[in-house]
């Protein structure tokens, strides 16, 4: 459960950091699990992501992966004759979307009470995952993630996201970690949402950005272990990894379970799992 402290900071700024949330023990595993992964990947199967024009890569594989575990590369990941830089392992950006119910050892992570705990002391009543994400935010060519709210990618009605992001690594400024805005979530409305296009294969935006005030970032510095909860309305964002350290994460992103969930909602499963996180804890 959050303490006092934490749920004052959730909702006066929009989110807050629980300390230590996952152990040393755990970390290794889910590490080690990705590796597994991204070892097994085939590479045949080629998608990038980036956040600079989704629509161009919003190709079948990615509108295809929310009920499924897929591999992502980084955008700068390959040369002009699209060969890989670097080892594989060090040219993923992410696997997504549903390790938390397709992969043993993640759904394991996943669906654990105390989670459940945490998501009833931020205002869930009955919270489903509806995704979960590994970041590997890769040495030297981890993209920057620019400023966005996720209730724009998780649109429900009425909206119910939220980000529960687990550091797997020491996240500094030095290695990309995450930036916010304090209490944006009440700041700023969100009318922006990422829509599918099922006959094209393709994704879009619509309504307005808003006019985020960006010098009014805050870096959020975790070590590892580390859970940061955020709303989804909070503007966050993440800047290009250009050290030498890596700086892996698992994300995992909760609605309420009764909540209206568009079926013009960019992730889609099919079908879409509609057991709460109280009745998948083992």
């Amino acid at each position: 459960m959050l303490s006092e402290k934490n749920k004052s900071k959730y909702k006066k700024d929009g989110y807050t950091v629980i300390p230590q949330y996952a152990s040393a023990s755990q970390i290794e595993i889910l590490r080690a699990e990705a590796e597994r992964i991204i070892d097994d990947f085939d590479m045949r199967s080629v998608s990038i992501f980036t956040t600079d024009n989704q629509t161009d890569f919003a190709d079948q594989y990615f509108l295809e992966s929310g009920d499924k575990i897929r591999c992502f590369f980084e955008e700068n990941a390959f040369d002009d004759k699209q060969h890989l830089i670097t080892d594989k392992k060090l040219s993923i950006n992410k696997i997504g979307h549903a390790l938390h119910d397709l992969n043993p050892v993640f759904k394991a992570f996943s669906y654990q009470r105390k989670l459940y705990d945490l998501a009833l002391s931020v205002g869930y009543v009955n919270p489903l995952m509806i995704q979960s994400m590994y970041i590997c935010k890769q040495p030297g060519i981890g993209g920057a993630v620019h400023a966005h709210q996720d209730s724009t990618f998780l649109y429900t009605e009425p909206k119910s996201c939220a980000g529960f992001w687990v550091a797997l690594e020491d996240a500094s400024i030095e290695n990309a970690c995450l930036w916010g805005i304090p209490g944006s979530h009440t700041q700023y409305k969100n009318d922006r949402r990422y829509l599918r296009n099922n006959d094209a294969y393709k994704t879009e935006f619509t309504g307005e950005w808003e006019n985020w005030n960006i010098e009014d970032m805050m870096p959020i510095e975790v070590k590892a272990g580390d859970m940061v909860i955020f709303d989804g309305n909070f503007v966050h964002a993440s800047k290009e990894n250009l050290s030498a350290k890596s700086r892996h994460a698992y994300v995992m992103h909760l609605i309420e379970a009764d909540a209206y969930y568009p079926k013009d909602n960019w992730l889609q499963r099919d079908p879409i799992n509609t057991q709460s996180i109280k009745d998948c804890i083992t």
